[in-house]
């Protein structure tokens, strides 16, 4: 089945297009996936964003090129998306002690960009967290106070203290990852 065929299929919402196109291209996505991400499970995260990515464009797809050079292009932006989220993850609360210096001078004109919208967004998970979660975070992080100097400020117990940073980080990962 060529790609016009195939697309006009799906478009059908015809099932056994549906099932040749995932026979068809989900294995040589995985593979080339599991290339540039290691663990499994990351890699079917991906796959299946990648695909699912690709069904909602579809009405997109002009058919200037190849189903396969479409697919791996969303693949290849799945991934870049899969890596700056861990990246983000990584860095927001433990590498780097101060939120700002995720943005800190960078060399492309694109990392310059990402480096203002990663900004941007930090600015406005903090201005949607909880009163409570958004001081301790920025007493931590921008302030450098210490737990034990948190828990005295708010007056509660070391260990609240360290339960409400737990929560507050767990707040902000899933904030900034849903925006």
């Amino acid at each position: 089945m060529n790609d016009a065929t195939l697309i006009a299929r799906l478009f059908a919402h015809d099932r056994r297009a549906a099932a040749a196109f995932y026979q068809r291209y989900a294995p040589q996505l995985r593979r080339h996936i599991l290339s540039k991400i290691k663990t499994e499970e990351d890699a079917e995260e991906v796959l299946q964003d990648t695909l699912f990515s690709f069904l909602e464009g579809l009405r997109d797809f002009q058919q200037k090129s190849s189903i396969r050079t479409y697919l791996f292009s969303i693949c290849h932006h799945k991934i870049v998306d899969y890596y700056r989220r861990k990246k983000i993850g990584h860095f927001v609360f433990s590498q780097m002690p101060q939120l700002e210096m995720l943005v800190s001078p960078l060399l492309s004109p694109e990392a310059e960009l990402d480096a203002t919208l990663v900004k941007e967004k930090i600015r406005r998970v903090l201005g949607r967290m909880l009163p409570v979660h958004r001081q301790v975070l920025m007493l931590k992080y921008l302030d450098h106070v210490s737990v034990e100097d948190i828990a005295a400020r708010l007056s509660i117990t070391f260990k609240s203290a360290e339960s409400r940073l737990f929560r507050a980080r767990r707040a902000f990962v899933e904030l900034f990852i849903s925006l």
